[in-house]
């Protein structure tokens, strides 16, 4: 059990790690940040969406963010087109029962996205299967990809994106405190741009 000192010193060693990665995000992340923005407000000029998907928390934050665009995030004004394809439990698990788990993403897009949308994946590791195979469909499909990941050395996901937001972390709750934020930043740029 550790004592009163250990828990202040532990709180400030996350603290301080999170506020770390967030300095160095803005140092060096402003650029793809920028341009998955302009990705996001141009498919919804065009009348396209923003189609989230991630496993876990990275599901809950594609909640989550494809709400902010529906409902609103910052400024009152129309409702965006913005989907997350962790929602529909009946399409999932009868995805992965017929087919496979690896394929609960990319199935689903195949069936919903346009040409012109845009494709986020979540994936704190970057390799996480159906992610990969959700990413490389919305490719073939002619969807501009995003990615959210984090600092693995063996991350799959760079390759496949258009633009790949890496959190330099390998540790998923710093990766997933980062992906947040840079959510709300995609948020607020797009209400601005449009």
């Amino acid at each position: 059990m550790l004592d009163q000192h250990q828990i202040i010193n532990f709180a400030k060693r996350n603290l301080e790690e999170t506020a770390r990665i967030h300095i160095q995000l803005a140092a060096e992340h402003l650029e793809p940040i920028a341009r998955a923005a302009d990705f996001m407000a141009q498919a919804i000029r065009a009348g396209r969406k923003i189609i989230w998907f991630g496993n876990g928390g990275s599901a809950t934050q594609s909640q989550h963010m494809a709400a902010e665009f529906v409902g609103r995030f910052s400024k009152e004004r129309r409702s965006l087109p913005s989907i997350a394809l962790t929602e529909n439990v009946a399409s999932i698990t009868a995805i992965a029962n017929d087919y496979q788990y690896e394929l609960i993403f990319a199935r689903q897009l195949e069936g919903l996205a346009l040409s012109g949308d845009v494709a986020i994946g979540l994936s704190t590791s970057g390799s996480s299967p159906n992610v990969l195979a959700g990413l490389r469909k919305a490719r073939e499909l002619g969807l501009s990809v995003i990615g959210l990941t984090g600092g693995a050395s063996n991350n799959a996901m760079r390759a496949l994106c258009d633009v790949c937001m890496t959190v330099p972390s390998t540790e998923t709750a710093r990766i997933q405190e980062a992906h947040l934020t840079i959510g709300h930043i995609l948020c607020a740029l797009v209400e601005d741009a449009l």
